[in-house]
């Protein structure tokens, strides 16, 4: 590449990264961006190499501002995209799961018949599987074949297998078995995962000689695949179908195919006969168990279900995690901790098997897990659930710490669950354990939530009698609360507080009391608070006064507007940065014009703050 060219592609990046530090959020693309394209005057020099070099390497992690570059410079006069810049595109937003933008961009592709190296085409598939859309994944995958055969071999063993598995998984065999035809007949290597799944969930809808024969091709060209958790998914697959017999009978077949099945196959076939009232067979099949079976690895299972859950293949990780711990077969705690805080985002009740299971080996949770499990109770509304689990544990003497309890206070607090949380603090203090102020925040915002004031307020007295001191988050949900039902005075009393106990107001602090004055009409307490607020710090003052003047205008306060940005600006100065703070004022304004009942008034604003700016412009010259 040309000296020049990467020069320019350094200097373009550089300063879309820098003015993009601006935007909100930092680093996405808006309009502004366009003229700082425009400032630099690269149009005459722009081509598809170009771009590429912009976002490869420099943007490659800014996907914003890699696709708004993309198609800025789609936009230019006599510009055309190649295969370099359109590679360079995909694989940012590959990083980035951006799948909206690269469905757009592959439909674009596919009609230019534009062409892309392999490992893009890859990067493409794995996007779209990790973002759950294997239909998406498998299309790309046909793409690649009908381009060029000799392309699959880019796609690699790993995404040839996880595209296999997330296929199987969602029921799309028709599509899995293609995948698997081309797997086979390219020589690609199967892994256990990937030909685990797809025989797991096909076995179920085909004749057993088909399942069968996919076996025996794969296990003739010595793949590598486990044999004995192949048999167990077999014989689960086939059982989970109903055709137990079939089933018993594969127990054999797959020995001598050298998948040799371990206890826990023979346990899923003889507990699936037993539910059918076939005593004799259950006999026969626990003399086969003892005479031909082996103890099943546990560290092969631990392998595959990590396996299973980082191919977000969660569905089976609990389906194999349940014939384990059912069967009371060896589980590492470190695979239940995983299995509980992954399954419970999908099915908590499922979960708490593993979690029950966990606390009668005498174990516990890892914090993580407890947080997970408990976080994704919440999310599903399972509340009774989340009870049982701290009745659980603290029979348990799992509560030997602050940390602990306030994990499940918190909880509890989000789940509405407010007497049972002050229980919790009532135990914490009778063990010496607290509480400290996360724990009467939790408390104290979930009153507030349930519209619980007098209890907030107790909780306020109780708090201080313990010892323990509110900090700057206790103040805002109790000054949130009180604006919210109007108790104007009770909030301003608690600024007040504050500042006596040498406490420092943040930004949200000064603006929820600004609003909440605003709307009482308490404009002169408002403009006090705001005062209080600028000579505390001057950034926060800055923060503030943006909504402050709208706040003011909105209830026709013009006159005590322009003496609002009167004051700022003659106490503050007219630099940039107060400019720039007038600029998007004069601009809410503007916005606001065709509601206002008072245009005249708007307008009459507009021109005090552009008074202003002139007065600066002209100062400098």
């Amino acid at each position: 590449m040309k000296h020049s060219t990467i020069e320019l592609a350094t200097r373009i990046s550089r300063a879309l990264i820098t003015a993009s530090n601006h935007s909100i959020p930092p680093r996405t693309w808006t309009p502004v961006l366009e003229q700082t394209l425009h400032g630099i005057g690269c149009r005459n020099s722009l081509n598809s190499a170009l771009v590429s070099r912009v976002i490869d390497p420099f943007l490659i992690h800014h996907h914003s501002l890699a696709l708004g570059f993309f198609d800025w410079a789609s936009q230019q006069p006599g510009f055309t995209h190649t295969s370099l810049s359109y590679q360079s595109i995909l694989k940012s937003l590959s990083i980035s799961r951006q799948l909206t933008a690269i469905d757009r961009l592959m439909k674009q592709i596919k009609s230019l018949k534009i062409q892309l190296i392999g490992s893009v085409y890859r990067s493409v598939i794995a996007s779209y599987i990790a973002g759950q859309k294997p239909l998406h994944a498998f299309s790309v995958y046909m793409d690649v074949i009908a381009l060029h055969k000799s392309l699959v071999y880019d796609i690699g063993d790993d995404t040839h297998n996880s595209l296999l598995g997330c296929l199987s998984s969602a029921g799309n065999l028709g599509h899995a078995h293609q995948v698997f035809d081309e797997m086979l007949s390219r020589g690609v290597r199967l892994s256990t995962l990937g030909f685990g799944v797809f025989l797991w969930r096909y076995c179920g809808t085909v004749e057993l000689d088909k399942t069968l024969k996919l076996v025996d091709d794969v296990k003739r060209q010595d793949r590598g695949v486990n044999g004995s958790i192949v048999a167990l998914l077999v014989v689960h697959g086939l059982c989970s179908a109903s055709r137990v017999h079939e089933a018993m009978y594969v127990l054999d077949v797959l020995r001598r195919m050298d998948c040799k099945p371990d206890f826990m196959a023979y346990r899923v076939v003889a507990e699936a006969l037993r539910a059918n009232g076939d005593v004799a067979n259950v006999e026969q099949v626990l003399k086969m168990k003892r005479k031909l079976g082996v103890a099943p690895r546990s560290s092969d299972y631990r392998d595959f279900i990590f396996q299973l859950i980082s191919e977000r293949l969660i569905c089976e990780a609990k389906d194999l995690g349940e014939v384990i711990v059912t069967g009371n077969f060896p589980i590492e705690d470190d695979v239940l901790n995983t299995l509980i805080g992954s399954v419970s985002s999908e099915d908590p009740c499922s979960a708490l098997m593993f979690f029950k299971f966990l606390i009668a080996k005498e174990r516990f949770p890892t914090l993580l897990t407890f947080s997970n499990l408990g976080r994704n109770l919440c999310k599903h509304g399972h509340y009774d659930e989340l009870i049982e689990v701290s009745n659980i544990l603290s029979a348990k003497e799992y509560f030997v710490n602050i940390e602990r309890y306030n994990v499940m206070v918190s909880f509890f607090c989000k789940a509405g669950k407010v007497r049972e949380a002050y229980q919790l603090l009532q135990e914490m203090k009778k063990k010496g354990l607290g509480p400290d102020i996360s724990s009467y925040n939790y408390v104290m915002e979930a009153c507030c939530k349930e519209d619980m004031i007098r209890p907030a307020k107790r909780l306020w007295d109780e708090m201080f009698a313990n010892g323990c001191e509110p900090n700057l988050m206790t103040y805002n949900i109790l000054i949130t609360k009180f604006l919210d039902v109007g108790q104007v005075k009770e909030a301003h009393t608690l600024l007040c507080h504050m500042l006596e106990r040498g406490l420092r107001p943040d930004a949200t602090t000064y603006d929820l009391l600004i609003k909440g004055f605003c709307q009482e009409d308490q404009l002169e307490t408002a403009i006090e608070v705001f005062k209080k607020a600028f000579e505390q710090d001057l950034e926060i003052a800055k923060t503030i006064l943006e909504k402050f003047i709208v706040y003011l205008c909105k209830k026709g306060q013009f006159v005590a507007t322009s003496d609002l940005v009167h004051d700022y600006t003659s106490t503050n100065g007219k630099s940039k940065s107060n400019m720039i703070l007038l600029n998007e004022v004069r601009a809410e304004l503007l916005l606001s014009l065709s509601s206002s009942s008072k245009p005249q008034m708007v307008l009459e604003m507009i021109q005090v703050i552009d008074n202003h700016v002139v007065s600066k412009n002209s100062s400098q010259r």
